[in-house]
């Protein structure tokens, strides 16, 4: 099914009082300016695969006493059993013809669907390419595979994307993902498999490609084993993996070797890794500017993807 909506967040979840909140509700306001339509496309012509039980009704989880990032809250979306992408296309003359599936994180328990998710989409949009935020199945499913959920919605979203193209006005050659701590996980394993799908075929939509064309992970989790001196033994191969862009903060709790061992991986069999790696940041910061240098790398995730030749404009101005 396919809805259509005005740019912008979701207008169940309300944010709190605050500057920082002005501050986003300022931005999503002069994105929407430049913005067409937000389309919602459930991904699912009927029950996902694999799904056997009933959830508690989706809903954000976020607590009034909750953590702040740049002085707003996260809306923590939980309980997803219906996915969807939501389109957000920036303004026809902007159009570069590149599009990014965004896929949030939240430990596979929630999705931080307005710091990892609308507000990366929002941003895209500045920069001319169309942002497609993911909202894959949370909790996890199979505690063995906890990725293995968000895994076949991306897959499944990538195939459905590239069969909008033509409707989306996008070049369906320059398609990729983007996914931040446990979507970080969902983009690299989508990126990995190429087109090696995780579920059986439900229509036509899953005969066309589900490969990224490049993939952006900032701050992935969940790729290396346990003592973290290599990455995890059912990670797919590196061998022919699309283009990769890292961003990780030194000290950040989900540690850095997640970066550093895949990137590592993709050296040693021929591939393309660009690393924005830095002293300090933490972790779980989104696109939310703050003091700290990691929260810039957005500029530099726009001058990789103007030399992989996926945007054809030019650099906006910093703010």
């Amino acid at each position: 099914m396919t809805k259509i909506f005005r740019s912008g967040l979701p207008t169940r979840f309300q944010f709190a009082a605050g500057l920082g909140v002005v501050w986003l509700s300022l931005f999503a306001w002069a994105v929407r300016l430049v913005a067409q339509e937000t389309v919602v496309l459930d991904m699912w012509p009927d029950k996902p695969p694999g799904e056997t039980r009933e959830l508690p009704p989706e809903a954000d989880q976020t607590k009034p006493d909750g953590r702040l990032i740049a002085g707003c809250p996260v809306i923590r979306l939980g309980n997803v059993s219906t996915p969807q992408i939501a389109v957000y296309r920036p303004h026809a003359e902007k159009e570069t013809g590149a599009a990014v599936l965004i896929c949030p994180g939240g430990g596979h328990h929630i999705l931080a669907y307005d710091l990892e998710g609308t507000e990366v989409a929002h941003w895209l949009n500045s920069i001319g390419v169309t942002g497609i935020v993911l909202k894959y199945r949370v909790p996890f499913r199979d505690p063995e595979r906890r990725w293995l959920a968000g895994v076949q919605d991306a897959q499944r979203a990538m195939s459905l994307i590239r069969s909008h193209a033509a409707k989306w006005n996008l070049d369906p050659d320059r398609i990729g993902i983007c996914g931040f701590s446990a979507g970080g996980e969902v983009a690299a394993r989508t990126a990995l498999l190429a087109d090696q799908k995780q579920y059986p075929s439900v229509d036509d939509a899953d005969d066309v490609s589900s490969r990224p064309d490049f993939a952006l992970l900032i701050y992935p989790a969940y790729l290396v084993n346990r003592d973290q001196t290599g990455l995890r033994s059912d990670l797919p191969q590196t061998d022919g993996a699309p283009p990769m862009f890292f961003v990780h903060a030194f000290d950040d709790g989900v540690s850095v070797q997640n970066t550093l061992l895949l990137a590592s991986e993709l050296k040693r069999t021929g591939g393309s890794a660009a690393l924005c790696i830095f002293a300090s940041g933490g972790h779980g910061y989104g696109l939310r500017r703050t003091e700290q240098a990691v929260t810039r790398w957005p500029d530099a995730a726009f001058e990789w993807l103007r030399e992989q030749k996926i945007l054809n404009g030019k650099s906006p101005k910093s703010e």
